[in-house]
């Protein structure tokens, strides 16, 4: 019985873009339509979790189709966790647009349009999520990319179809390098399934092996912003209206740390490219945050400390260990909460100051004390301040590093190396943010004109130059949701032990590639 419930994930947000768009001339039918498929997504997500960290993993033939021959859908603890953060958050969103929306009368958002995208948008973010073979978690890439690009370009203006245009050259290397990688492996292995790549691959010579990882780490970093890799994000994010960029900067990027995560417990559970995937986040966390640092436009400099981060989490799969995956989880899940707060909040920033340029915004504290406080907490959460979530998961990351660096003397200078760079990564997140802060909410008004400070003096404009629109209203609903997400990121700290220890329950599983291949092939793999 609850076996059936999976494929709806998928199944439920199709059916919702395809309703929306027939409602295209009813608006509030469509936001019903909308809310109630992701609202019933959450639900079903809560179910799943429940059941599979009971010790009942699911696997699901489509179409009654035996694995490895037909498409199958695997939902294990990790799958779990993703599916229902992802729907918490996308429906949390959806609130935030659909008050934005009304209040803007649709400029930004355009109901017949944005709402079948965002549904659509929604399956292929759940269907990366519970794919059990590479190439429908292809699919699941493709179907964010045809609709990632429609909401990245709506409102059809210049600037965001120079983003739209970069994001989606950069999406199309990446899926061609996906494509390849999924034809060489049938070639060499004749199955694209998941488990049965898990024994198979293994048999491959070891420099088939490499070329085969290499790719498919290449297209899936590309997908999650790593360095090098990691150039065309703080260009094509930032443009678009605030909800979009929320979900994109909170959700896109995790698709490609989860893809990465099967990568390396799954498929190439034998070959160990621990090394290079931790000189990887060590740099992405580094360059990433000195790109933040010398921004003056709160967007962009959110987008780069979105690259930063994602290095903790490479670094976390990189340990290899169940202490690391365990917190890689639990940072994910944190981190997907907390960006996508801040991008709401700075929406909320946007319509009260009318910018998103600390050399353009002075004296919200007064103007929006409230307003004030949702931007604070997460920005504490985010640059590691205890207790948030954000030091736990850095604490937990940086615990397993020096376990691993005492099992394994020959590379625990690296694995310092890192830790550091972690650290100091940290603080600048956290001078970076509160340099805003201080700047947007703290400085009167009266000090903005001429106004000089250090702080002030390494900042640069975004490409565009700032643009100061007129001040708007903030709808309740706005305010609501963003609210809502502050509150969901203050329980990741308060329950952090038994979040934690899922975590770890599925970093257990994760650890040990039997396991997954157990799901889907009960029987033993042939």
């Amino acid at each position: 019985m609850t076996a059936a419930l999976v494929p709806l994930v998928v199944l439920l947000p199709l059916l919702g873009a395809a309703s929306a768009l027939i409602l295209g001339r009813h608006r509030r039918a469509q936001m019903l339509v909308s809310t109630a498929v992701l609202a019933a997504v959450v639900v079903i997500a809560s179910v799943l979790l429940a059941v599979v960290d009971a010790g009942e993993p699911i696997a699901v033939n489509v179409g009654a189709w035996p694995a490895p021959f037909g498409i199958v859908l695997v939902v294990d603890r990790l799958s779990a966790i993703m599916l229902l953060v992802s729907a918490i958050v996308l429906l949390v969103v959806l609130v935030y647009a659909v008050g934005q929306g009304v209040a803007d009368r649709h400029r930004e958002t355009p109901v017949s349009i944005f709402h079948p995208s965002y549904l659509i948008l929604s399956a292929g973010v759940f269907n990366a999520f519970i794919a059990g073979d590479l190439f429908n978690l292809y699919v699941g890439f493709e179907i964010l990319l045809s609709a990632s690009y429609v909401l990245l370009t709506l409102g059809g203006t210049g600037e965001r179809i120079r983003a739209g245009v970069t994001y989606i050259i950069v999406s199309l290397v990446s899926s061609l390098f996906f494509l390849s990688a999924i034809a060489l492996i049938y070639g060499a292995t004749g199955t694209a399934n998941i488990a049965q790549l898990s024994v198979r691959i293994a048999e491959l010579p070891d420099n088939v092996q490499l070329i085969l990882h290499l790719l498919l780490l290449i297209a899936f970093g590309i997908k999650a912003a790593v360095f090098p890799l990691s150039f065309w994000l703080p260009d094509s994010y930032p443009t678009a209206p605030a909800p979009v960029t929320a979900v994109f900067a909170g959700l896109l990027t995790k698709v490609g740390v989860y893809a990465i995560i099967r990568t390396e417990t799954v498929i190439f559970s034998e070959q160990d490219l621990s090394l290079l995937l931790m000189v990887i986040g060590g740099l992405t966390m580094v360059i990433g945050i000195l790109g933040a640092l010398t921004q003056a436009d709160i967007k962009r400099l959110l987008s780069f400390t979105l690259v930063s981060h994602i290095g903790y989490m490479i670094f976390g799969i990189a340990l290899g260990t169940q202490l690391g995956m365990a917190a890689t989880i639990y940072y994910v899940v944190h981190h997907i909460t907390v960006q996508t707060t801040l991008f709401l909040t700075t929406g909320l920033i946007e319509r009260i100051g009318g910018a998103t340029s600390i050399n353009r915004l002075a004296g919200l504290l007064k103007a929006s004390p409230f307003l004030a406080i949702l931007f604070f907490i997460p920005a504490l959460n985010l640059g590691g301040i205890p207790p948030f979530s954000g030091f736990l998961g850095k604490t937990g990351l940086f615990l397993a590093g020096g376990e691993q660096a005492a099992a394994d003397p020959g590379t625990a200078w690296l694995v310092w190396v890192v830790i550091a760079a972690g650290a100091i990564t940290s603080l600048i997140t956290l001078y970076a943010l509160t340099r805003f802060w201080n700047m947007a909410f703290w400085r009167g008004r009266d000090e903005l004109d001429g106004y000089e400070s250090v702080l002030l003096g390494s900042v640069q404009e975004a490409p565009e130059g700032a643009t100061v629109t007129a001040t708007k209203t903030t709808p309740r609903l706005m305010v609501a949701a963003t609210t809502v997400l502050v509150v969901v990121t203050v329980l990741l700290t308060v329950f952090a032990g038994p979040i934690f220890g899922l975590a770890d329950r599925a970093a257990e599983n994760l650890i040990d590639p039997s396991v997954y291949v157990s799901i889907v092939f009960p029987g033993g793999v042939q």
